[in-house]
């Protein structure tokens, strides 16, 4: 399900079998890196529009959290810890952050939730159907990490 009006009414009514939320995490910068952020999110972005699709009905793809490409680590997981509290609030048995921002592996220890860093493509100059291609050849992999996840409970 998607942040949208229509998936969010879904949501409301079938919030028991809904136990999965991804929240793509993309940084912003305004610097010589700006290309290399924007790519990021387009990358995660699609990746994680095509696992809520397979998903469907049992998970929600929340809005990505942005954050400034500068900003400390121990304030992106402060932040991010917050967002856990929400969702376990909410009922999510599970959380997934799925990002292309490397510096997230350097305080993945200190997340709550299952951090998945994917190295983007940079897909700015492929034909859309290689790139959906591609993006779905990396869902795949994904799909079974998820299962794996749900099937520890």
């Amino acid at each position: 399900m998607n942040w949208n009006g229509k998936d969010t009414e879904m949501f409301q009514q079938q919030k028991e079998y809904i136990d999965t939320v991804i929240m793509p995490l993309v940084p912003i910068s305004f610097d010589s890196d700006m290309k290399q952020a924007a790519s990021q999110y387009e990358f995660i972005q699609l990746l994680t529009m095509l696992l809520e699709k397979q998903f469907k009905g049992r998970m929600l793809l929340v809005p990505p959290f942005s954050y400034m490409k500068k900003q400390s680590g121990e304030e992106k997981v402060a932040a991010i810890n917050e967002w856990v509290d929400e969702f376990d609030h909410a009922g999510f048995k599970h959380k997934f952050f799925f990002t292309s921002d490397s510096d997230w592996k350097l305080v993945e220890d200190q997340m709550e939730g299952t951090l998945i860093w994917v190295p983007s493509v940079p897909l700015e100059h492929m034909e859309d159907s290689y790139k959906y291609s591609l993006i779905e050849e990396q869902a795949k992999q994904f799909v079974n990490i998820i299962v794996q996840k749900w099937q520890k409970i």
